[in-house]
């Protein structure tokens, strides 16, 4: 499964953010463009610094949605379309529905 993906604001792709599991499991480790720039030590607990990269506002606000989204989704065992559902329900309720349509939701 592809766990990698891009934010696409005023035309121009940011990505990809993706994230990968520490090596010894208790963690999620996130990357921007293949660097590390946080760490999800549990549902409650996550660093998150993207500074250095000088993204716009927007773009950092969308990642962190769409991210949480995944980690949810990976927490409670959801289907891909489950997953796809619920991050059209985050980024909705948070303003940025434009971003939407570059995911792959069948409900849509």
């Amino acid at each position: 499964m592809n766990t990698a993906f891009v934010v696409i604001h005023r035309r121009r792709e940011y990505g990809p953010f993706d994230y990968e599991w520490s090596p010894d499991l208790h963690s999620v480790d996130l990357t921007y463009r293949g660097t590390r720039y946080g760490e999800v030590c549990s549902p409650a607990q996550m660093y998150v610094d993207l500074r250095e990269f000088r993204l716009p506002q927007r773009v950092v606000q969308v990642a962190m949605l769409v991210t949480g989204g995944i980690l949810q989704s990976l927490r409670n065992g959801s289907s891909v379309a489950e997953r796809n559902a619920r991050i059209c329900r985050i980024l909705s309720a948070a303003g940025c529905r434009r971003f939407v349509e570059g995911l792959q939701v069948a409900d849509l």
